[in-house]
């Protein structure tokens, strides 16, 4: 379980959420360009600090304020995978690979390789490679970390429609194979119509709604994106 109770001033609004998140599938936040999709993702994997609240990990706590506990976002046990892939373009897929590697994944990294069909590309650089296997690349790279948790912000925004699809069902096999809690930004509804068992709607800094995503979906609020 990911329980969330945090605040934090922004330029534009205050932001809050306030959210037990199971861990368990893949939950999307799912809202709007500056709705603060990303603040929460990393408010969670400790690149930002909250003003006020607790922030607990299948019962770890990471932050609180109160008691002036705060967990570097090395030591959460949290990986997260951006827009941009962030490989090392001076290093091989298989170095960029084994850059932060827990010896508890070093077993799986066979299984991980195949599962994102990635063996191939592994003695080449990131300009050689793909949007979509770049975004591979980056993902195994995060799951070699051996992290409780994995965010992802918005990873398939960048690219085209065919790798967008292509992505989307290895992160299938992520949730099956490997049974990795996701939690997943996006602002397609779409997305989260392929991915996700539970959606967080998050508007102007506050949390809208939450449920499972048949639930979610018939909601009003998302039928005026329709």
């Amino acid at each position: 379980m990911l329980d969330i109770h945090i605040e934090k001033k922004l330029a534009s609004f205050q932001f809050s959420f306030h959210q037990s998140i199971e861990c368990q599938g893949i939950t999307a936040i799912l809202g709007v360009s500056g709705s603060g999709k990303s603040t929460l993702i990393n408010l969670i994997n400790g690149l930002i600090k909250p003003d006020t609240g607790t922030i607990k990990l299948n019962n770890t706590t990471l932050v609180d304020t109160n008691n002036h506990q705060f967990v570097d976002a090395q030591y959460r046990g949290i990986a997260t995978v951006f827009q941009d892939p962030l490989l090392f373009p001076h290093y091989k897929v298989i170095k960029n690979l084994n850059y932060g590697l827990r010896q508890p994944m070093a077993e799986r990294f066979d299984e991980i390789v195949n599962v994102l069909n990635i063996g191939h590309l592994l003695n080449r650089y990131p300009a050689m490679l793909s949007g979509g296997e770049k975004q591979r690349v980056a993902i195994g790279r995060a799951l070699l970390t051996n992290p409780q948790l994995l965010l992802m912000d918005e990873p398939l925004s960048a690219l085209d429609m065919p790798r967008k699809k292509e992505l989307i069902n290895y992160i299938h096999h992520l949730v099956s194979e490997i049974n990795i809690p996701i939690i997943y930004v996006t602002h397609n509804i779409n997305e989260v119509k392929k991915l996700a068992n539970r959606v967080a709607i998050i508007e102007q800094g506050k949390l809208y709604d939450y449920g499972d995503t048949e639930t979610i979906l018939q909601s009003q609020y998302l039928k005026e994106w329709l």
